[in-house]
């Protein structure tokens, strides 16, 4: 049977790291049926928010890394370059009144073929508004 493949935002990734232990990061981690992309990008918003990450988990320093380490070794990163101008600006379109910072993963769903995988309920909301509904509900 052929992976699903999901495009995980950060959004959904911190969640993931937030808690001790969750039945959503155990599925997660042993999900054979879904394929887990991110943009390279991705790493940059990641280590923007380290500090933030690291005051608000309920996890030590040491779990904190061996929990990320975990996670992102699911995660296929894509380089941004890779993703057609057509799909860039298809993405910017959908995303231009809702939240333009999200047209990377749009676009990288609109690459794929994926759905979405975004706890960001705006998002949704307004992305449905313009018919794009690719969305994973876990």
């Amino acid at each position: 049977m052929a992976e699903s493949k999901l495009v995980v935002d950060t959004n959904v990734f911190f969640s993931l790291l937030l808690r001790r232990d969750t039945v959503l990061r155990r599925r997660f981690l042993s999900d054979t049926t879904h394929s887990f992309h991110s943009p390279r990008f991705f790493l940059v918003e990641l280590f923007k928010h380290k500090e933030r990450i690291a005051l608000a988990t309920e996890l030590s320093q040491d779990e904190l890394l061996e929990c990320l380490y975990e996670l992102l070794a699911r995660v296929r990163f894509v380089e941004e370059g890779s993703i057609p101008l057509g799909t860039w600006m298809e993405a910017r379109r959908l995303c231009r009144d809702v939240d333009p910072k999200d047209a990377l993963f749009i676009a990288l769903a609109l690459h794929l073929d994926a759905r979405l995988w975004t706890s960001d309920t705006d998002l949704k909301s307004g992305l449905k508004a313009k018919e794009f509904d690719r969305f994973f509900e876990p």
